[in-house]
């Protein structure tokens, strides 16, 4: 398989998805667009690198050299890096200035790499340091909960915190859930009607938009087609 991958829920409120990746003769894939941010560590051609991404607002074509392993942490809206601010990571990241075999540097420190079971002891570690916050309230009014402050209040809360509108975030998972539904058989138009698209034109414009992919494509993946990246329902503890 040109990319094998496997992904955990977290226990942590910081913490949306722990992932790991592994790439084998792929020259590009399609990335995905996602609502969240995460810190990305990867191995290639028997280097370290190590890195913030930011969210990402449409579907891209991401480049591939070689052969490489990865592993993310990706955190929950809300969770947010005070000497990081947001808005200029949004379609884009920041490399860690050095990354040795085990170590990386963050806010100027050193820590140590983290591996797929136990990534929550780094981000511990970065609460406790102050280097990760998180604001509930954005978490909550993300998932659909009410707000006791008014909604210009959470508007500039969620911006400040995710780098992106509601409404934003709202139709990029949604069109995640339409992915994961149409992969697994789903008739588009059940998706319409269950997720709330107005027809299907708006249902196949959201898709290409931000999966880069159309129904069909989804239902009957192409051996020959670029892979996909790391895809999963969100709100799905279980995976998909």
């Amino acid at each position: 398989m040109p990319i094998e991958s496997d992904h955990r829920a977290s226990d942590s409120p910081y913490v949306a998805r722990v992932w790991r990746g592994r790439t084998s003769g792929v020259d590009q894939l399609t990335s995905i667009a996602t609502s969240t941010w995460e810190l990305v560590f990867w191995e290639q051609q028997g280097v370290m690198h190590a890195a913030v991404r930011g969210p990402e607002t449409t579907a891209s074509i991401a480049e591939s050299v070689g052969d490489s392993e990865s592993f993310g942490i990706t955190f929950a809206h809300g969770a947010s890096m005070p000497h990081l601010p947001i808005g200029p990571l949004v379609d884009g990241g920041r490399d860690s200035p050095h990354v040795s075999e085990r170590t990386f540097l963050l806010r100027g420190e050193e820590w140590q790499i983290p591996g797929f079971d136990d990534a929550e002891l780094l981000v511990g570690k970065l609460v406790r340091a102050g280097v990760l916050v998180r604001d509930p309230l954005v978490d909550e009014v993300v998932r659909g909960g009410a707000a006791p402050v008014g909604s210009r209040a959470v508007q500039r809360r969620v911006a400040a915190t995710t780098g992106l509108t509601q409404g934003a975030i709202r139709q990029i998972e949604r069109a995640r859930e339409a992915a994961v539904l149409l992969g697994a058989g789903v008739p588009a138009l059940d998706v319409v009607h269950r997720l709330g698209f107005y027809d299907q034109p708006h249902l196949a414009r959201s898709l290409q938009r931000f999966i880069g992919r159309t129904a069909t494509q989804l239902r009957q993946p192409d051996p020959a087609a670029d892979p996909l990246s790391l895809l999963y329902k969100p709100d799905d503890p279980a995976g998909s």
